[in-house]
Protein backbone atom coordinates (compact mmCIF):
# COMPACT_ATOMS: atom_id res chain seq x y z
CA UNK A 1 0.00 0.00 0.00
CA UNK A 2 1.03 3.62 -0.39
CA UNK A 3 -0.15 7.05 0.67
CA UNK A 4 -0.39 9.65 -2.07
CA UNK A 5 1.02 13.10 -1.29
CA UNK A 6 -1.22 16.08 -0.87
CA UNK A 7 -1.49 18.54 -3.76
CA UNK A 8 -3.01 21.99 -3.45
CA UNK A 9 -5.50 23.69 -5.74
CA UNK A 10 -5.18 27.29 -6.83
CA UNK A 11 -7.81 29.98 -7.03
CA UNK A 12 -10.30 29.53 -9.90
CA UNK A 13 -10.58 32.53 -12.18
CA UNK A 14 -14.09 31.79 -13.46
CA UNK A 15 -17.15 33.70 -12.23
CA UNK A 16 -18.46 31.93 -9.16
CA UNK A 17 -20.66 32.37 -6.12
CA UNK A 18 -19.89 31.64 -2.50
CA UNK A 19 -16.71 31.74 -0.43
CA UNK A 20 -14.75 34.51 -2.19
CA UNK A 21 -13.70 36.24 1.00
CA UNK A 22 -12.66 33.00 2.60
CA UNK A 23 -10.26 32.15 -0.22
CA UNK A 24 -8.13 35.21 0.45
CA UNK A 25 -8.06 34.44 4.13
CA UNK A 26 -7.11 30.82 3.59
CA UNK A 27 -4.27 31.99 1.38
CA UNK A 28 -3.03 34.66 3.73
CA UNK A 29 -3.62 33.42 7.26
CA UNK A 30 -1.09 30.69 7.93
CA UNK A 31 0.97 31.83 10.86
CA UNK A 32 -1.21 31.40 13.94
CA UNK A 33 -0.98 28.48 16.28
CA UNK A 34 -4.59 27.29 16.69
CA UNK A 35 -4.70 23.78 15.16
CA UNK A 36 -8.42 24.06 14.41
CA UNK A 37 -8.19 27.44 12.74
CA UNK A 38 -5.02 27.51 10.67
CA UNK A 39 -3.24 25.26 8.17
CA UNK A 40 -0.26 23.35 9.41
CA UNK A 41 3.13 25.01 9.11
CA UNK A 42 4.53 21.64 8.07
CA UNK A 43 2.91 21.69 4.62
CA UNK A 44 5.10 20.79 1.63
CA UNK A 45 7.02 23.69 0.15
CA UNK A 46 5.18 23.38 -3.16
CA UNK A 47 1.88 24.01 -1.41
CA UNK A 48 3.21 27.03 0.47
CA UNK A 49 4.61 28.49 -2.76
CA UNK A 50 1.29 27.91 -4.46
CA UNK A 51 -0.52 29.78 -1.70
CA UNK A 52 2.03 32.62 -1.78
CA UNK A 53 1.55 33.08 -5.52
CA UNK A 54 -2.20 33.33 -5.16
CA UNK A 55 -1.90 35.66 -2.16
CA UNK A 56 -0.28 38.23 -4.42
CA UNK A 57 -3.34 38.12 -6.67
CA UNK A 58 -5.90 38.79 -3.98
CA UNK A 59 -3.90 40.76 -1.40
CA UNK A 60 -5.76 43.87 -0.36
CA UNK A 61 -8.94 42.86 -2.21
CA UNK A 62 -10.61 40.95 0.62
CA UNK A 63 -10.52 41.15 4.37
CA UNK A 64 -8.50 38.60 6.30
CA UNK A 65 -10.47 36.25 8.53
CA UNK A 66 -10.40 36.60 12.27
CA UNK A 67 -9.31 33.71 14.43
CA UNK A 68 -12.89 33.39 15.70
CA UNK A 69 -14.18 33.04 12.13
CA UNK A 70 -11.64 30.34 11.39
CA UNK A 71 -12.61 28.54 14.57
CA UNK A 72 -16.30 28.59 13.57
CA UNK A 73 -15.40 27.22 10.15
CA UNK A 74 -13.35 24.40 11.68
CA UNK A 75 -16.07 23.44 14.17
CA UNK A 76 -18.76 23.54 11.46
CA UNK A 77 -16.68 21.32 9.19
CA UNK A 78 -15.83 18.92 12.00
CA UNK A 79 -19.50 18.50 12.96
CA UNK A 80 -20.38 17.51 9.39
CA UNK A 81 -17.47 15.06 9.17
CA UNK A 82 -18.45 13.42 12.46
CA UNK A 83 -22.10 13.34 11.40
CA UNK A 84 -21.12 11.72 8.11
CA UNK A 85 -19.08 9.06 9.86
CA UNK A 86 -20.87 8.35 13.13
CA UNK A 87 -24.36 9.89 13.35
CA UNK A 88 -26.22 6.93 11.83
CA UNK A 89 -24.56 4.33 14.04
CA UNK A 90 -24.76 6.51 17.16
CA UNK A 91 -28.47 7.21 16.73
CA UNK A 92 -29.22 3.53 16.11
CA UNK A 93 -27.40 2.49 19.27
CA UNK A 94 -29.12 5.27 21.25
CA UNK A 95 -32.65 4.39 20.16
CA UNK A 96 -32.16 0.67 20.82
CA UNK A 97 -30.53 1.38 24.21
CA UNK A 98 -33.47 3.54 25.28
CA UNK A 99 -35.71 0.49 24.93
CA UNK A 100 -34.04 -0.92 28.06
CA UNK A 101 -34.47 2.20 30.19
CA UNK A 102 -37.35 4.11 31.74
CA UNK A 103 -37.46 6.15 28.53
CA UNK A 104 -38.58 3.13 26.48
CA UNK A 105 -41.92 4.82 25.49
CA UNK A 106 -39.96 7.51 23.63
CA UNK A 107 -38.07 4.96 21.60
CA UNK A 108 -41.21 2.88 21.03
CA UNK A 109 -43.16 5.86 19.72
CA UNK A 110 -40.34 6.74 17.35
CA UNK A 111 -40.15 3.23 15.92
CA UNK A 112 -43.93 3.26 15.38
CA UNK A 113 -43.52 6.57 13.58
CA UNK A 114 -40.65 5.10 11.56
CA UNK A 115 -42.86 2.25 10.35
CA UNK A 116 -45.66 4.63 9.37
CA UNK A 117 -43.26 7.04 7.67
CA UNK A 118 -41.11 4.36 5.97
CA UNK A 119 -41.95 5.35 2.38
CA UNK A 120 -41.56 9.11 2.78
CA UNK A 121 -37.91 9.28 1.61
CA UNK A 122 -38.91 7.70 -1.72
CA UNK A 123 -41.78 10.16 -2.11
CA UNK A 124 -39.73 13.32 -2.17
CA UNK A 125 -38.77 13.42 1.51
CA UNK A 126 -39.33 16.43 3.76
CA UNK A 127 -36.97 19.23 2.84
CA UNK A 128 -36.82 22.19 5.20
CA UNK A 129 -35.62 25.56 3.99
CA UNK A 130 -34.66 26.44 7.56
CA UNK A 131 -32.15 23.57 7.72
CA UNK A 132 -30.77 24.20 4.23
CA UNK A 133 -30.07 27.82 5.22
CA UNK A 134 -28.36 27.09 8.51
CA UNK A 135 -25.44 29.44 9.13
CA UNK A 136 -23.27 26.43 9.89
CA UNK A 137 -23.29 25.54 6.17
CA UNK A 138 -21.86 28.96 5.31
CA UNK A 139 -18.99 28.33 7.71
CA UNK A 140 -18.50 24.90 6.14
CA UNK A 141 -18.40 26.50 2.69
CA UNK A 142 -15.88 29.12 3.78
CA UNK A 143 -13.56 26.59 5.40
CA UNK A 144 -12.23 25.39 2.00
CA UNK A 145 -13.86 27.49 0.34
CA UNK A 146 -16.45 25.81 -1.90
CA UNK A 147 -17.84 27.56 -4.98
CA UNK A 148 -20.32 26.73 -7.73
CA UNK A 149 -19.60 27.75 -11.32
CA UNK A 150 -22.32 28.02 -13.95
CA UNK A 151 -21.50 27.37 -17.60
CA UNK A 152 -25.02 27.19 -19.08
CA UNK A 153 -28.63 27.88 -18.20
CA UNK A 154 -30.98 25.21 -16.84
CA UNK A 155 -34.57 25.54 -18.02
CA UNK A 156 -36.97 25.56 -15.02
CA UNK A 157 -39.62 23.98 -17.25
CA UNK A 158 -37.56 20.80 -17.60
CA UNK A 159 -36.12 18.16 -15.30
CA UNK A 160 -32.45 17.20 -15.18
CA UNK A 161 -30.15 14.52 -13.87
CA UNK A 162 -26.83 16.00 -12.74
CA UNK A 163 -23.97 13.53 -12.56
CA UNK A 164 -21.56 14.74 -9.86
CA UNK A 165 -17.88 13.73 -10.07
CA UNK A 166 -15.67 12.77 -8.33
CA UNK A 167 -17.06 11.22 -5.15
CA UNK A 168 -14.01 12.02 -3.04
CA UNK A 169 -14.11 10.81 0.55
CA UNK A 170 -17.22 12.73 1.65
CA UNK A 171 -18.49 14.68 -1.40
CA UNK A 172 -18.15 18.08 0.25
CA UNK A 173 -18.71 19.88 -3.06
CA UNK A 174 -21.87 17.97 -3.91
CA UNK A 175 -23.33 18.36 -0.43
CA UNK A 176 -22.58 22.07 -0.03
CA UNK A 177 -23.73 23.10 -3.51
CA UNK A 178 -26.86 20.97 -3.81
CA UNK A 179 -28.06 20.14 -0.27
CA UNK A 180 -27.60 23.57 1.29
CA UNK A 181 -28.17 27.13 0.12
CA UNK A 182 -24.67 28.21 1.16
CA UNK A 183 -23.33 28.32 -2.42
CA UNK A 184 -26.44 29.98 -3.85
CA UNK A 185 -27.73 27.26 -6.18
CA UNK A 186 -31.25 28.73 -6.38
CA UNK A 187 -29.78 32.14 -7.21
CA UNK A 188 -27.43 30.78 -9.84
CA UNK A 189 -30.19 28.66 -11.39
CA UNK A 190 -33.51 30.48 -10.76
CA UNK A 191 -36.58 28.24 -10.70
CA UNK A 192 -34.54 25.05 -10.15
CA UNK A 193 -34.69 22.77 -7.11
CA UNK A 194 -31.68 20.55 -6.44
CA UNK A 195 -32.05 17.17 -4.75
CA UNK A 196 -28.98 15.14 -3.86
CA UNK A 197 -29.70 11.40 -3.85
CA UNK A 198 -27.57 9.03 -1.76
CA UNK A 199 -27.36 5.43 -0.56
CA UNK A 200 -30.88 4.18 0.22
CA UNK A 201 -29.72 2.25 3.29
CA UNK A 202 -29.02 5.50 5.14
CA UNK A 203 -32.76 6.16 5.31
CA UNK A 204 -33.27 3.03 7.39
CA UNK A 205 -31.26 4.51 10.24
CA UNK A 206 -33.26 6.34 12.95
CA UNK A 207 -32.81 10.10 13.37
CA UNK A 208 -30.23 10.24 10.57
CA UNK A 209 -33.00 9.80 7.99
CA UNK A 210 -34.82 12.85 9.41
CA UNK A 211 -31.62 14.89 9.27
CA UNK A 212 -30.95 13.91 5.65
CA UNK A 213 -34.52 14.56 4.51
CA UNK A 214 -34.55 17.98 6.17
CA UNK A 215 -31.62 18.94 3.90
CA UNK A 216 -33.59 17.78 0.86
CA UNK A 217 -31.61 14.56 0.42
CA UNK A 218 -33.42 11.49 -0.95
CA UNK A 219 -32.47 7.85 -1.66
CA UNK A 220 -30.99 6.90 -5.02
CA UNK A 221 -33.53 4.10 -5.52
CA UNK A 222 -35.64 3.69 -8.67
CA UNK A 223 -38.95 4.63 -6.92
CA UNK A 224 -37.33 7.75 -5.50
CA UNK A 225 -35.91 8.85 -8.85
CA UNK A 226 -39.23 8.11 -10.53
CA UNK A 227 -41.09 10.31 -8.06
CA UNK A 228 -38.65 13.21 -8.35
CA UNK A 229 -38.68 13.14 -12.16
CA UNK A 230 -42.38 12.51 -12.79
CA UNK A 231 -44.48 13.45 -9.75
CA UNK A 232 -42.67 16.48 -8.41
CA UNK A 233 -43.43 18.99 -11.15
CA UNK A 234 -40.78 20.65 -13.29
CA UNK A 235 -37.53 22.40 -12.44
CA UNK A 236 -36.00 19.41 -10.64
CA UNK A 237 -32.25 18.87 -10.68
CA UNK A 238 -31.62 15.37 -9.32
CA UNK A 239 -27.95 15.08 -8.37
CA UNK A 240 -26.35 11.60 -8.45
CA UNK A 241 -22.76 10.96 -7.39
CA UNK A 242 -22.20 8.43 -10.16
CA UNK A 243 -18.94 6.82 -9.00
CA UNK A 244 -20.20 5.96 -5.53
CA UNK A 245 -18.20 3.79 -3.15
CA UNK A 246 -15.91 2.41 -5.87
CA UNK A 247 -14.79 5.93 -6.77
CA UNK A 248 -14.19 6.81 -3.12
CA UNK A 249 -11.58 4.06 -2.91
CA UNK A 250 -9.51 5.75 -5.62
CA UNK A 251 -9.76 9.23 -4.12
CA UNK A 252 -6.34 10.72 -3.46
CA UNK A 253 -4.62 14.08 -3.92
CA UNK A 254 -3.45 14.58 -7.47
CA UNK A 255 -5.75 11.84 -8.81
CA UNK A 256 -8.43 12.77 -11.35
CA UNK A 257 -10.27 9.54 -12.04
CA UNK A 258 -13.99 8.81 -12.29
CA UNK A 259 -15.70 5.42 -12.26
CA UNK A 260 -18.41 5.36 -14.90
CA UNK A 261 -17.55 3.20 -17.92
CA UNK A 262 -20.00 0.58 -16.70
CA UNK A 263 -22.33 2.97 -14.84
CA UNK A 264 -25.27 3.31 -17.23
CA UNK A 265 -28.28 3.11 -14.93
CA UNK A 266 -28.58 6.89 -14.62
CA UNK A 267 -28.67 7.20 -18.42
CA UNK A 268 -31.48 4.65 -18.63
CA UNK A 269 -33.47 6.58 -16.01
CA UNK A 270 -32.89 9.82 -17.92
CA UNK A 271 -34.28 8.23 -21.08
CA UNK A 272 -37.30 6.73 -19.31
CA UNK A 273 -38.33 10.13 -17.93
CA UNK A 274 -36.96 12.42 -20.64
CA UNK A 275 -34.62 14.19 -18.22
CA UNK A 276 -31.62 15.97 -19.74
CA UNK A 277 -28.18 14.95 -18.50
CA UNK A 278 -25.76 17.48 -17.00
CA UNK A 279 -22.12 16.65 -16.14
CA UNK A 280 -20.72 18.23 -12.96
CA UNK A 281 -17.09 18.16 -11.82
CA UNK A 282 -15.86 19.27 -8.38
CA UNK A 283 -12.24 20.32 -8.80
CA UNK A 284 -10.35 19.88 -5.53
CA UNK A 285 -12.66 17.23 -4.06
CA UNK A 286 -9.93 14.59 -4.11
CA UNK A 287 -7.44 16.94 -2.45
CA UNK A 288 -9.19 17.18 0.92
CA UNK A 289 -7.82 14.01 2.56
CA UNK A 290 -4.85 11.70 2.17
CA UNK A 291 -5.96 8.11 1.81
CA UNK A 292 -4.20 4.79 2.16
CA UNK A 293 -4.56 3.11 -1.24
CA UNK A 294 -4.32 -0.68 -1.23
CA UNK A 295 -3.19 -2.51 -4.34
CA UNK A 296 -5.88 -4.46 -6.19
CA UNK A 297 -4.61 -7.87 -5.06
CA UNK A 298 -3.93 -6.94 -1.42
CA UNK A 299 -5.86 -8.27 1.55
CA UNK A 300 -6.84 -4.75 2.55
CA UNK A 301 -8.45 -4.07 -0.84
CA UNK A 302 -10.27 -7.41 -0.82
CA UNK A 303 -11.71 -6.60 2.61
CA UNK A 304 -12.83 -3.17 1.39
CA UNK A 305 -14.54 -4.72 -1.64
CA UNK A 306 -16.23 -7.35 0.54
CA UNK A 307 -17.51 -4.69 2.92
CA UNK A 308 -18.78 -2.64 -0.03
CA UNK A 309 -20.59 -5.63 -1.45
CA UNK A 310 -22.35 -6.35 1.85
CA UNK A 311 -23.02 -2.84 3.15
CA UNK A 312 -23.18 -0.78 -0.04
CA UNK A 313 -20.32 1.53 0.94
CA UNK A 314 -16.61 1.08 1.45
CA UNK A 315 -14.50 1.93 4.52
CA UNK A 316 -11.66 4.28 3.54
CA UNK A 317 -8.50 4.72 5.61
CA UNK A 318 -7.90 8.45 5.39
CA UNK A 319 -6.37 11.30 7.36
CA UNK A 320 -6.94 15.03 7.23
CA UNK A 321 -4.85 18.01 8.22
CA UNK A 322 -5.78 18.26 11.91
CA UNK A 323 -7.38 15.91 14.46
CA UNK A 324 -7.34 13.19 11.76
CA UNK A 325 -10.84 14.09 10.55
CA UNK A 326 -10.49 17.77 9.67
CA UNK A 327 -9.82 18.09 5.92
CA UNK A 328 -7.23 20.31 4.28
CA UNK A 329 -8.25 23.90 3.55
CA UNK A 330 -8.19 23.41 -0.19
CA UNK A 331 -10.57 25.25 -2.57
CA UNK A 332 -13.32 23.12 -4.11
CA UNK A 333 -14.87 24.46 -7.32
CA UNK A 334 -17.99 22.66 -8.51
CA UNK A 335 -18.49 23.35 -12.22
CA UNK A 336 -21.95 22.63 -13.65
CA UNK A 337 -21.75 21.79 -17.35
CA UNK A 338 -24.12 22.22 -20.27
CA UNK A 339 -27.23 20.00 -20.56
CA UNK A 340 -27.31 17.08 -22.97
CA UNK A 341 -30.77 16.84 -24.54
CA UNK A 342 -32.30 13.41 -23.91
CA UNK A 343 -35.55 12.18 -25.51
CA UNK A 344 -38.20 10.32 -23.55
CA UNK A 345 -38.30 6.58 -24.17
CA UNK A 346 -40.63 4.34 -22.18
CA UNK A 347 -38.41 1.35 -22.91
CA UNK A 348 -34.98 2.57 -24.03
CA UNK A 349 -32.88 0.19 -26.10
CA UNK A 350 -29.30 -0.75 -25.26
CA UNK A 351 -28.14 1.18 -28.31
CA UNK A 352 -29.84 4.32 -27.06
CA UNK A 353 -28.42 3.89 -23.55
CA UNK A 354 -24.91 3.36 -24.94
CA UNK A 355 -25.24 6.35 -27.25
CA UNK A 356 -26.20 8.84 -24.54
CA UNK A 357 -23.73 7.31 -22.11
CA UNK A 358 -20.98 7.98 -24.64
CA UNK A 359 -22.20 11.55 -25.16
CA UNK A 360 -22.17 12.07 -21.41
CA UNK A 361 -18.59 10.78 -20.99
CA UNK A 362 -17.43 13.03 -23.82
CA UNK A 363 -19.19 16.04 -22.27
CA UNK A 364 -17.65 15.30 -18.87
CA UNK A 365 -14.18 15.03 -20.36
CA UNK A 366 -14.67 18.29 -22.27
CA UNK A 367 -15.88 20.03 -19.10
CA UNK A 368 -12.84 18.84 -17.19
CA UNK A 369 -10.31 19.97 -19.79
CA UNK A 370 -11.98 23.35 -20.37
CA UNK A 371 -11.87 24.28 -16.69
CA UNK A 372 -8.87 22.44 -15.27
CA UNK A 373 -6.38 25.29 -15.72
CA UNK A 374 -8.67 27.96 -14.21
CA UNK A 375 -9.25 25.60 -11.29
CA UNK A 376 -5.57 25.12 -10.51
CA UNK A 377 -4.50 22.11 -12.57
CA UNK A 378 -1.82 22.11 -15.23
CA UNK A 379 -2.57 21.70 -18.93
CA UNK A 380 -1.01 18.25 -18.76
CA UNK A 381 -3.59 16.85 -16.31
CA UNK A 382 -5.76 14.11 -17.79
CA UNK A 383 -9.12 12.76 -16.68
CA UNK A 384 -9.15 8.97 -16.34
CA UNK A 385 -12.52 7.31 -16.89
CA UNK A 386 -12.53 3.87 -15.27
Amino acid sequence: MKIYPFAAMTEPEKHSIGGVDSLSAALNGQSASCPLCFPSTAEPASIQNNFDTNSNKVEGMTKQKTQWKKFLEAVSTLQWVLSFLFLGLSCSILMVSLMFTSLWPLSTLYFIWLAIDWQTPERGGRRTTFVRKWRVWEHLRDFFPIKIVKTAELNPNKNYILGCHPHGIMSFGGFSCFSTESCGFTKVFPGMKATLVVLAGLFRLPILREYLMSAGICPVSKPSLGHLLSKNGKGNAVVIVIGGAAEALSSSPGVNAVVMKNRKGFVRVALEFGADLVPVYSFGENELFQQVIFSESSLGRRLQELFKKIMGFSPCLFVGEHLLFLPYRTPVTTVVGSPISVPKRVTPTEEEVNHYHKLYMEALSKLFHEHKVSCGLSKGHKLRIL
